[in-house]
């Protein structure tokens, strides 16, 4: 399966290197970019004076509709010159307790969303509700970009998080496309589970079923030494010279890796190389 239908969500102007990769990662799958752009309004009206909540409603979203809006004619101008990439844009505007709705409907018809790192100086403040709506509401996978460049065309080495969890095998499965474009792929296991059922041979099953779809695998079996297991994965990204990691996302439930942080949240804020996330 390619990824034929291409999504990315945005809410600021500067946000364009990431159109910019979604639209080069369209050309080469020969598919279609769909870039949504969001005005959102971050409005509490529960602090509102009494009587003042209508208007102040009122003023909140008519500025949420004004930043959608403009975004969207910037996006247009944008691509206006980009013959190669077919390309469709539309604005809309959602509470801040409603991003998850808007951008789920959209993700969930899409094969792959392409964002920038959520997490960092230069993020916005939306982006990591929209990560996370495109994965739990959409269902969808999305590469995570770090300074939104794109890995080489295809990958030629990518590293795979093997855990043995639910999340993992559908990153896998829905990265299939590109483990099978790439050189060799590693299968990393870090501190594998001694009563899990691969105790005699971590990712031997999962390497077996990559090997029958033409994936040119190999297995890493690591002791964890570091904190964080994102630590030792990062890590091993950087001695095998990766240019994609492929994981499972939030195998812990968001307010647990929100407050006490997790895989998932630390290989977002630590990684160099995009990042292939699925659940």
């Amino acid at each position: 399966m390619a990824y034929k239908t291409i999504l990315t969500v945005l809410s600021d102007p500067r946000q364009m290197k990431q159109v910019d990769a979604a639209a080069a990662l369209a050309v080469r799958e020969d598919g279609h970019l769909d870039v949504l752009c969001l005005g959102v309004d971050h409005s509490q009206a529960g602090y509102y004076f009494p009587g003042g909540t209508p208007y102040a409603f009122q003023d909140t979203i008519g500025a949420a509709m004004t930043q959608a809006e403009s975004l969207e004619k910037a996006v247009r101008r944008h691509l206006a010159s980009a013959s190669d990439v077919r390309w469709s844009v539309e604005s809309a505007v959602a509470q801040i307790g409603s991003i998850a709705n808007l951008v789920g409907m959209r993700a969930r018809f899409s094969d792959l969303t392409v964002l920038a790192r959520p997490y960092g100086e230069a993020a916005t403040g939306d982006a990591e509700a929209v990560t996370e709506a495109a994965m739990f509401e959409g269902g969808c996978p999305v590469l995570v970009l770090p300074d939104c460049e794109l890995p080489p065309d295809p990958p030629r080495r990518i590293l795979v998080a093997w855990n043995q969890s639910v999340e993992a095998l559908a990153a896998i499965r829905r990265a299939l496309p590109l483990l099978q474009a790439a050189e060799t792929i590693e299968i990393t296991v870090v501190d594998p589970r001694r009563s899990g059922p691969e105790r005699s041979d971590p990712g031997g099953a999962l390497a077996q079923m990559l090997i029958r779809h033409g994936v040119r695998a190999e297995i890493a079996v690591l002791a964890r030494t570091a904190p964080a297991i994102s630590d030792e994965l990062v890590r091993r990204a950087t001695e095998i010279d990766a240019d994609m990691i492929v994981m499972g996302a939030y195998g812990h439930s968001r307010f647990r890796e929100a407050i006490l942080g997790g895989a998932t949240r630390n290989m977002l804020e630590k990684a160099s190389i995009p990042v292939f996330m699925a659940r």
